[in-house]
């Protein structure tokens, strides 16, 4: 579904002494060293649900009409989708899928960053729009930050600040 990256142990310390993200420090336990449940992981029953839920979706011919078999439900994978059905779930089936399983705060940072990209790739864009777009889009991305751990931020996550002037420059995304 993504790329999914380690943390060191390394990075998790770093964490304690210079975050202040207490829910995401290491936990000392005798001999033991465990890592916090992240915020943003959901249980194995709910990502069952949505895989399921996904395995069932029915779309009109041409609009990811064959996600329904990219979905493995033993291993809650999601197998060689093409970028047509990755813009397809990002930008209406996150929201739809994680709505009742991520906390507030997560699902809204999830649905604004969904929301920014359905928007960047719209047919038709007004100036105004995508000054809101270039506003909104840093707040979304410190957002983000402070949901994952500082090794799921590179620069590959900063990268969407530069799209709304992209858009005012080049215009609508199809056309280029």
């Amino acid at each position: 579904m993504g790329r999914q990256r380690t943390t060191s142990r390394l990075e998790w310390m770093d964490i304690t002494l210079f975050c202040n993200r207490k829910n995401m420090e290491l936990v000392f336990d005798g001999s033991r060293v465990a890592k916090p449940r992240a915020s943003f992981m959901s249980e194995k029953n709910a990502q069952q649900l949505v895989y399921q839920w996904l395995k069932s979706l029915y779309f009109s011919n041409g609009h990811a009409s064959n996600i329904s078999r990219l979905v493995n439900l033993e291993e809650c994978i999601l197998y060689e989708m093409k970028s047509h059905e990755c813009h397809v779930f990002m930008q209406t089936l996150i929201p739809l899928a994680y709505h009742d399983l991520l906390s507030k705060g997560i699902w809204d940072t999830l649905m604004e960053t969904s929301h920014f990209f359905r928007d960047i790739c719209s047919s038709k864009l007004q100036t105004n729009h995508i000054k809101r777009l270039e506003m909104n889009i840093v707040d979304t991305i410190c957002k983000l930050e402070m949901i994952f751990p500082s090794s799921f931020n590179d620069s590959m996550e900063h990268l969407p600040i530069h799209l709304p002037y992209e858009a005012k420059v080049g215009g609508p995304v199809q056309y280029r």
